[in-house]
């Protein structure tokens, strides 16, 4: 294996976690790693992030190419069987021996990988490319929350379900005072008795998004993350706000302070009472 192929190898795995690893770090000292991952997961993503770094300096130690070594064990030089054992053999011939062994390996080795080396090179530099670009930009980039049209692309209309029988029990109860986006999703989208909650009071925090079926409503909208923002799924909560858009822009984000409502066809909507626009916030996402 040549110089760049040891190195590219180090890059490949060393390299790349290091980076990874310092990119954890320096979003939990700003205070952003919750942008990317569920706050309650913040001190394993740490912890694993200095095991990586420890790991990462302890690899300076390995040579460069000892991870190519085939591990290959010749033993020593032949066993002595007599006095006079040393006129069968010597030292050169024995390094001559062990020399020409190692490049039977090799040719060996060589003979066997050939074939598939064009489609296993293709498939390393495509994922090393793809791998160091988006650790790179991991690196440069400043920290972001997911897009508004990443979240209405993962609206499918059928609303995921988050904190499941527990919010039910306790939107039953009356203890709603914590609820956010996405409880009072559940609760809309399961309830089998809308009028238990006609005249519930809300105070919410989310951004517009359009509701597909009604022009006369729009949707209050929040990302729920379960464990990081791969999982993320969007809760909607519809909003009777006729001409909204005369107001409004998809996207924006509010403060709505509205009133539970049952609606003709006995869905639950939210009646807006106060609705006040303001910035994104640092945690834009519901857990």
């Amino acid at each position: 294996m040549r110089r760049a192929d040891w190195i590219a190898t180090r890059w490949l795995g060393v390299g790349l976690t290091a980076c990874l690893a310092v990119v954890t770090l320096g979003l939990a000292a700003g205070g952003q790693l919750g942008l990317y991952i569920n706050p309650d997961s913040a001190w394993f993503a740490v912890s694993m992030a200095v095991v990586a770094l420890v790991g990462a300096v302890g690899s300076f130690l390995v040579p460069l190419g000892a991870e190519a070594d085939h591990g290959h064990e010749h033993g020593d030089a032949p066993a002595v069987h007599g006095l006079h054992a040393h006129d069968h053999g010597s030292a050169v011939e024995h390094d001559e021996h062990t020399g020409a062994h190692h490049r039977d390996d090799e040719e060996a080795h060589d003979a066997l990988i050939a074939p598939r080396r064009p489609l296993a090179m293709v498939a390393t530099v495509t994922g090393g490319v793809l791998a160091s670009g988006i650790t790179v930009a991991a690196l440069v980039l400043p920290p972001a929350s997911l897009s508004v049209e990443l979240a209405m692309a993962r609206d499918v209309g059928a609303p995921p379900l988050f904190g499941g029988a527990d919010s039910i029990q306790l939107a039953t109860s009356g203890d709603t005072s914590e609820f956010g986006v996405g409880e009072w999703a559940t609760v809309f989208a399961t309830s089998t008795n809308p009028d238990n909650f006609d005249g519930e009071t809300v105070a919410l925090t989310g951004f517009l998004t359009p509701d597909p079926d009604d022009p006369d409503s729009v949707q209050l909208t929040r990302l729920v993350i379960t464990h990081c923002v791969i999982d993320a799924q969007p809760a909607t909560l519809p909003v009777v706000a006729a001409g909204w858009e005369g107001d409004y822009e998809v996207g924006d984000w509010v403060e709505l302070e509205g009133t539970v409502r049952t609606a003709a066809d006995g869905t639950l909507v939210i009646e807006p009472g106060a609705v006040n626009p303001i910035p994104e916030p640092g945690d834009p996402y519901e857990y």
